[in-house]
């Protein structure tokens, strides 16, 4: 197990995020509610970067009791999701889950805070 330093915590802001390389790989690490989370630099539509799409709250449509849309809504809790800049793929920062559809992901690495350092755990 190898693991990656990103950068000193007080270097990634909350709701911020560093994109790092190795080895031909980008990873974006982000930090929201003082958790870190770190993805591969690429969409799983046609590669392109989402790590460096913009970083927007998660909208929602609200009904009510009829089941009648009552507009489109920021989510009340800051939940954030990641656009990608190619074609507006949108991934819950969280998770890594596209938001329409649960199985297409990205590909995310674990991370570890030691020290006032955040590293990702690359694979053997």
């Amino acid at each position: 197990m190898k693991e990656l330093f990103v950068a000193a915590e007080n270097e990634i802001a909350d709701g911020g995020r560093k994109v790092v390389a190795t080895g031909g790989v980008e990873i974006g690490v982000f930090r929201s509610d003082g958790n870190y989370y770190a993805w591969r630099n690429e969409c799983p539509h046609q590669g392109g970067p989402v790590c460096q799409g913009v970083m927007t709250r998660k909208v929602e449509e609200r009904l009510d009791g009829e089941r009648k849309s009552s507009g489109i809504h920021y989510a009340a809790d800051g939940h954030r999701n990641i656009v990608c800049p190619w074609h507006g793929y949108e991934f819950d920062m969280k998770t890594g889950r596209h938001v329409g559809h649960a199985a297409t992901r990205l590909r995310g690495y674990q991370v570890k805070v030691r020290d006032g350092a955040v590293y990702v755990v690359l694979p053997a």
